[in-house]
């Protein structure tokens, strides 16, 4: 049977609609980072997913070319994920400016109706299988099959760790109700947010936003928190 991530690992991606506490372990990624508004037909974003789903494709179908990947099972191309924020630095500078009122700029900042400033990761998780070798691979046959550049696809690992995290129902910018209601939960919890320039919002699209209308899309929305 192939192996599907949303059913075999629920907790990572199939949360409840309420509020919960969870510990995601380290995991690896292909990544593009990129910015600007994720809505633009022909923007940054929409081509950093093609690249994506590129490599992803290269890797699962692997089994039919000369590069034979050791421990390779077969498996559903788990969801597409980002990690967003908006500020001038971007994760693994020194530290993100502040606003006014003190916050560090990430989701605390985040102004929903500025599209157009945020600053992303897209990833699609890697099966732990796949080596930076068998990734490298990955990049030079795509590239050679589909002629086309993949020079900004990146090997990222990511250990997330503590976080609260809830399934949201609905279109990406109704997102906030959601997210208050995360953030009053770890507070009743013991916690507190613990947005910083290495652990972000990060979001996991589990509809197809082109065949599911708006309001019934899933998306799994993740902060990260520490004990207060």
């Amino acid at each position: 049977m192939t192996f599907d991530y949303k059913k075999e690992y629920k907790e990572f991606y199939m949360p409840k609609g309420t509020p919960s506490i969870v510990i995601v372990p380290k995991m690896n990624y292909i990544a593009v980072r990129g910015s600007g508004n994720p809505n633009d037909a022909d923007g940054e974003y929409k081509q950093a997913i093609g690249l994506l789903y590129g490599i992803a494709f290269t890797i699962k179908m692997s089994k039919k070319e000369d590069h034979q990947i050791d421990g390779y099972f077969d498996y559903v191309v788990p969801p597409l994920e980002g990690f967003w924020w908006q500020g001038e630095r971007r994760p693994g500078d020194a530290m993100l400016r502040t606003d006014r009122a003190g916050r560090r700029d990430g989701v605390s900042g985040i102004d929903y109706a500025r599209k157009e400033d945020f600053k992303w990761i897209s990833v699609i998780r890697l099966p732990d299988f796949v080596t930076r070798e068998n990734f490298d691979w990955a990049v030079r046959k795509a590239t050679a099959k589909k002629k086309q550049d993949f020079s900004k696809v990146e090997f990222f690992s990511y250990e997330e760790g503590l976080c609260v995290q809830c399934m949201h129902i609905g279109a990406y910018d109704d997102e906030p109700a959601t997210v208050d209601a995360m953030h009053r939960f770890m507070e009743e919890q013991g916690y507190t947010l613990d947005i910083t320039d290495q652990r972000m919002h990060h979001e996991i699209y589990l509809s197809d936003a082109r065949r599911v209308a708006p309001e019934k899309w899933k998306t799994v929305v993740r902060h990260p928190i520490r004990r207060a």
